[in-house]
């Protein structure tokens, strides 16, 4: 009777172990798929063991790529990685749109506003014209948009001085260049790419006035095989270093780069744009990267609608001194201390005020 007594709780308790495994299992949580359109993210769950339950909120966000697309890899994506984030800390909910077209642009927006969402975004300056369309029919609706300046009592504009971060990376280019030859490729001509050209070329010839800039436009955001032709017409003319401002288009560039180094010769570096893009192609090819913080934009202003703090008719400006520009810390893997250093007085001197970089 004793055997029988001392089976019955093992098994018991091996029971028990096992309920106790199944409810571990028990989290929802899930972060949508990142490539359909359709709903992007959940109310993120929690473990039903958990000693507490994430916040939860029922605020509902929204975002509008331009024709980049989600996955470009550059400032859409950083955007949309910002609303993950926020899912994640507060349970908001997410979704996004992808644009096709400029003609996209003001039915995707409308689509969240009539829908109720509490935040619709448009990210990136081509959007600019379709959420100030949008805002003045909605008045009630809140917006926000990245790199244009919208005047619109509910809708709140973030820009950025990309001319302070490419002064930057142009410093480290004029320094690192064997050949006297950089390129820079932009996506289509606009006010926003335009700092990312002038402040670039000013910081290869503050360091390195014998070294040629040689700036070419792809006339397009999407299209990564005109980068990589692009690339190859100037990498093929002595030019060792690119810096494309060209959202996927610029992925084209890594392509080429990484091709001609992996066939030998001389050596050709790219300058990544708006992400760490190390992190994407490899510190083997990316020199260094103009890191622009749209991530901690959007998701700043997102939590201000959770909080009940959003305020419309705003337009916040970051650059160096905001830590809304810059260079990532995996410079280090392929810059030299002495031009890291060199950065440094320059990213002094620009915040106080000593040098104004130029953005037009």
């Amino acid at each position: 009777m004793k055997k029988v007594f001392k089976l019955s709780l093992v098994m018991l308790l091996a029971f028990t172990v096992i309920l106790a495994g199944c409810g571990n299992n028990n989290n929802n949580a899930n972060s949508g798929n990142a490539g359909t359109g359709d709903n992007a993210a959940t109310n993120a769950g929690t473990a039903t063991n958990a000693p507490t339950e994430a916040p939860k909120t029922d605020v509902k966000v929204g975002l509008v790529t331009d024709v980049g697309g989600v996955n470009d890899k550059s400032f859409n994506q950083s955007a949309w990685e910002a609303l993950e984030a926020l899912n994640k800390e507060t349970g908001v909910e997410i979704k996004y749109l992808q644009s096709k077209s400029n003609a996209d642009y003001e039915p995707n927006l409308n689509q969240f506003v009539q829908g109720g969402y509490n935040l619709t975004w448009g990210i990136g300056f081509d959007l600019g014209d379709a959420v100030k369309k949008v805002a003045d029919e909605n008045p009630n609706a809140n917006l926000a948009i990245i790199d244009s300046v919208v005047d619109a009592p509910n809708v709140e504009s973030v820009t950025f001085s990309e001319n302070e971060g490419s002064f930057l990376v142009g410093v480290v280019a004029g320094l690192t260049t064997k050949t006297n030859k950089v390129g820079f490729i932009g996506g289509m001509e606009s006010p926003v790419i335009k700092r990312f050209e002038v402040g670039f070329k000013a910081g290869v010839e503050a360091v390195n006035p014998n070294a040629k800039v040689t700036i070419t436009y792809a006339g397009a955001y999407d299209k990564p095989d005109t980068g990589k032709s692009l690339a190859a017409t100037l990498y093929d003319a002595g030019n060792d270093i690119i810096f494309p401002a060209a959202g996927a288009t610029g992925n084209g560039v890594f392509n080429e780069a990484k091709s001609r180094n992996k066939a030998g010769g001389s050596k050709v570096w790219v300058i990544g744009v708006d992400k760490d893009q190390s992190l994407e192609f490899g510190d083997d090819v990316t020199l260094t990267s103009m890191i622009k913080r749209v991530d901690e934009a959007v998701k700043k202003v997102s939590q201000q609608v959770v909080d009940g703090t959003f305020k419309g008719g705003t337009t916040t400006v970051l650059g160096l001194k905001d830590n809304g520009v810059g260079l990532p810390e995996t410079s280090k893997a392929n810059v030299s201390p002495e031009i890291l250093a060199k950065v440094d007085e320059y990213t002094k001197q620009i915040i106080d005020g000593t040098i104004v970089v130029p953005a037009e």
